[in-house]
């Protein structure tokens, strides 16, 4: 199994990715969240020239949010700069787009974007909508060498229902998956190595990445201490925004609520209706989401909630944890570090290193 860091994209993360280089990790993922973060291209350009072994990727990017072209483009940018070391990782969008009052893309579209894109990368001419209008598009001169479309970029989406993962394996992708606990992460990549299978794949081919965010504890620290708060709350007030979400803006919510924090959940809702602007309650709601815990959240997020909603335990426990997670098939470990908690990724080596 490998290992990978994750971050709220800076444009100064190549200091980050640089560091997890030295420690051995195999891949650093930039999130794509413009309402939020830095952009992850320009970070990732500066991480291409900064380091010179360890995979680069956008950890995902949300298609509507820069046409088919673009992208293209800028993976082939960055390929010129990294060859060989470029991971695209895709999906329809929850962070980037919910800092937006939107809901996920559509699978259909989202299929489209990804037929356009890997097309122009192939270098084929491919036909695709822009401003209401069929055009014929392609990549017109990477002969000159500006670009790299020739060295392999592998292509991940991260994907959650069995649609989005039918895709997955019909194109052969390797597969992304966000979860909090380990018996849903391996359900879940049991659906994930069944829909692979049914497309005609090996079981042994498919690669899939965990994406976690979490702590790991001293021996007797508690879940809720302030270097806990700081590296895996952001990971707990995702269940608050969720919540939030689908009371003030009917946008669906995956997390069932679990009874053991449905008091603090409720509480940060009704705090929630208080929100300004009226008409973009998820301005507030999403403000610093999965980067920290604001003030106003801080009375809603508990031990518990910590502790179901992120890998946060002892290093004994979490070493247990991703060996369940490499026994049920994952390839890699990916953690998030979050602003300021960067020297968390020290903590995460020494997990690493019982595995690598």
């Amino acid at each position: 199994m490998q290992f990978g860091i994750a971050m709220a994209t800076d444009a100064e993360s190549w200091k980050v990715a640089q560091r997890a280089e030295e420690l051995g990790f195999a891949t650093a993922w930039f999130y794509d969240t413009q309402m939020l973060s830095a952009d992850c291209f320009v970070a990732m350009g500066a991480a291409a020239v900064k380091t010179s072994r360890i995979r680069l990727g956008t950890g995902v990017l949300i298609p509507s949010n820069r046409i088919a072209a673009v992208t293209a483009n800028a993976f082939a940018s960055l390929n010129k700069l990294a060859p060989g070391r470029i991971d695209m990782g895709l999906g329809t969008g929850f962070t980037g787009r919910r800092a937006m009052g939107l809901g996920a893309m559509t699978l259909k579209d989202f299929r489209e974007y990804i037929r356009v894109m890997m097309a122009l990368l192939a270098e084929e001419t491919v036909e695709t909508e822009i401003e209401g209008q069929r055009r014929k598009i392609r990549l017109l001169n990477p002969e000159l060498g500006l670009i790299d479309t020739r060295t392999p970029m592998r292509l991940h989406l991260a994907a959650a229902g069995p649609k989005a993962r039918a895709l997955t394996a019909k194109l052969g992708a390797a597969w992304i998956n966000f979860f909090s606990d380990v018996p849903a992460a391996v359900k879940m990549i049991g659906e994930m190595q069944e829909a692979w299978g049914a497309a005609g794949h090996a079981k042994a081919d498919l690669q899939a990445t965990a994406f976690v965010l979490g702590c790991v504890l001293a021996e007797g620290e508690p879940a809720d201490s302030d270097r806990a708060m700081a590296q895996a709350g952001p990971r707990a007030c995702v269940l608050l925004h969720r919540a939030a979400d689908e009371a003030l803006s009917g946008l669906p919510n995956i997390s069932p609520l679990p009874e053991s924090v449905r008091r603090e959940v409720e509480g940060y809702v009704a705090l929630a209706r208080a929100f300004e602007p009226k008409d973009a309650p998820y301005l507030m709601n999403h403000k610093n989401h999965l980067m920290v815990v604001k003030p106003e959240e801080r009375p809603f997020v508990s031990a518990e909630m910590i502790r179901i909603t992120s890998f946060t335990a002892t290093e004994a426990e979490l070493t247990r944890r991703v060996g369940d997670l490499r026994d049920a098939g994952y390839t890699e470990f990916t953690v998030q570090l979050t602003p300021g908690q960067e020297a968390a990724i020290e903590d995460w080596g020494r997990i690493m290193r019982k595995f690598v």
